[in-house]
């Protein structure tokens, strides 16, 4: 039942977004699943995970995102805690998941269950109860919206990550301007979700300048005296920083094949950081 729970718990993360949603989405499918009358399933795998993918997606379709500050992003989730039970290689990267969030439910399951997870469109027609030609409709529309977007894990070598990292912590640090824009596409773009509680700007494509004296301004503000460690979440180099043991701030950073940093997500929404602990640096 473990490798069933981490099977579930990753698909229905990869629909969500949110792991603590995901661990309760699971948990009322195998409840349910226990005192159920087994004698007509034939094929318990896959009726616990058609039951989770179709328990997430409904989730999902009822789910009204709360007014926050900035915009809504992911839970994000470190694989080197040990309380994170989701199958590393089957869990799509940060930056495909706040792309994901572009697409309906439907849309989404397909796209994962076909990119992510190799499923024919007859095993998806199956598990979502549609056509085999709607599951090709689904996919098709989602993967315009997505513009070429991959569920598959772009692995890129630690040393860029680390790198990269110390270079946009000195820069922040120094409020070095100049060297921090050094470190940035020309359109990057700067996401952060404050959730209901912390004032944040709204995610935007600002130039290289500004989004430099931004983060500056925000580091010699609110971060300049917490101490920082360098982990990853979701496949992607970030940076925290923290009072004691508590995370005020990450920066989660997505890297072009240069090590130039194309998009950054600030996450400052306490609910979403309360259950990240703090890891040695990389």
């Amino acid at each position: 039942m473990q490798e069933h729970y981490k099977k579930l718990l990753t698909y229905a993360y990869n629909i969500v977004g949110s792991y603590e949603d995901a661990r309760d989405l699971v948990q009322d499918v195998l409840e349910k699943y226990i005192v159920l009358d087994k004698a007509n399933i034939r094929h318990e795998p896959n009726f616990l995970i058609k039951s989770t993918i179709n328990h997430a997606i409904n989730f999902k379709t009822r789910q009204s995102k709360k007014e926050v500050f900035g915009e809504w992003l992911p839970e994000p989730v470190s694989f080197e805690n040990a309380d994170t039970k989701l199958i590393k290689d089957e869990t799509a990267s940060y930056t495909m998941l706040v792309l994901l969030e572009h697409l309906n439910p439907k849309e989404r399951a397909t796209f994962i269950l076909k990119e992510g997870f190799n499923y024919s469109h007859a095993e998806i027609a199956e598990l979502l109860e549609i056509s085999t030609e709607n599951s090709r409709q689904l996919l098709s529309r989602a993967s315009k919206q997505l513009k070429g977007g991959k569920f598959s894990i772009e692995r890129q070598r630690a040393s860029v990550h680390v790198e990269t990292l110390g270079k946009y912590q000195a820069a922040l640090a120094h409020g070095n301007i100049e060297e921090l824009e050094h470190l940035l596409v020309s359109d990057i773009k700067l996401n952060a979700d404050g959730g209901t509680k912390v004032q944040v700007v709204k995610g935007a494509e600002m130039g290289k300048t500004a989004t430099a004296t931004l983060l500056v301004y925000v580091q010699q503000q609110f971060l300049l005296d917490k101490e920082f460690t360098f982990q990853f979440f979701n496949h992607q180099p970030a940076i925290c920083f923290w009072e004691n043991s508590k995370l005020h701030n990450c920066h989660i950073l997505q890297l072009n094949n240069d090590g130039l940093i194309q998009e950054i997500y600030s996450v400052v929404d306490p609910e979403k950081l309360k259950n990240i602990t703090k890891l040695s640096r990389l």
